[in-house]
Parts: C-alpha cells; structure tokens; sequence
C-alpha cells in the first residue's frame, strides 16, 4: 500500500553554518568592536548574549537573516521574550523546532481527512503517515497539504509504492 510520511525537520548543520556565518558578520561589523556579544550555538537553541538591549536586537536580525539565507523555515524558528537584566545586559534564546507538535500533527490529519480522499492517517510521534491505495490521491494530497497554510514547515518523506 504506497504511503509517505509529514514531518518537519531541520538540518542541523545548515543551522551550525548559520551560526557560523553569524560569528563571522559579529566579529567584522564595526558597531560590535570592542562590545561583549556572544552567539552560542547549543543542539536545538541559539543563545545570544549583548551589552545592551539595542546590541541584543541587531544581534538577533544577523541571526535571523543568516539563517533565512540558509533556507531554513522562519516557522522552524521560535524566538523567546529577550530577558535584559538590571545592569542593562542583555540575554534572549532562539528555539529551532524539529518535528512536529501534537496540535500541528492533528491539524493536519484533519486536514487530510477533510479532502474526502481515500486515504488514512496515523499519528507516529512528532510525524504523521498518510496511506491510500492509489499513488495520485497521494499526490493530491501533498498538492492540497503545500497549497494550505500551517505553523510548521512541512516536508513529505518516505514516499513508497
């Protein structure tokens, strides 16, 4: 019975290159000479650390915009509030999502079900599987879920016959 998988997922390289790419831009730009500015990479999170809380919003639009080039999902990134301290420094986290959420999965399996096509769902985790008995209503399936609009970057792996 041919099937495919939804998942949203990351690479994480692509992610360590944005940073990289992002250190580098940090140590060359002349407004961050001389200023304690820091870009931790750390599995699934960005730490950004600044001076001041106008250092800390210029380091957040390069890490954005590194990793925008780098064609990752702006829905895969989740920025947390910036937590600026008394003194005046600054500390803000930016959350990579991989997988996909409970609510989102179900999201989708509804709106799978809601094509009225011959096919079936079933939730594995942070994936959903999608099975039919015809390769096109597959097909169709992957039409409709890329023309709808979700909170996750949504891939289609594992496309079997």
């Amino acid at each position: 019975m041919p099937s495919f998988d939804i998942v949203s997922k990351v690479n994480p390289m692509e992610i360590e290159n944005a940073v990289n790419q992002a250190r580098k831009e940090l140590a060359s730009r002349f407004d961050f000479k001389g200023v304690q500015a820091e870009i931790a990479l750390d599995k699934t999170e960005i730490k950004l650390t600044a001076q001041d809380q106008f250092k800390l919003k210029a380091l957040e639009e390069i890490m954005i915009g590194k990793i925008a080039k780098r064609q990752i999902s702006l829905k895969s990134v989740e920025r947390k509030e910036p937590e600026i301290s008394s003194v005046g420094h600054g500390r803000q986290i930016i959350k990579i999502k991989q997988g996909l959420e409970p609510t989102v999965a179900k999201q989708v399996a509804a709106f799978v079900r809601d094509t009225k096509l011959k096919v079936t769902t079933q939730i594995q985790g942070d994936e959903v599987r999608v099975s039919g008995k015809s390769r096109d209503d597959l097909q169709s399936i992957i039409g409709a879920l890329r023309a709808g609009d979700f909170p996750a970057d949504l891939q289609y792996i594992n496309f079997r016959d």
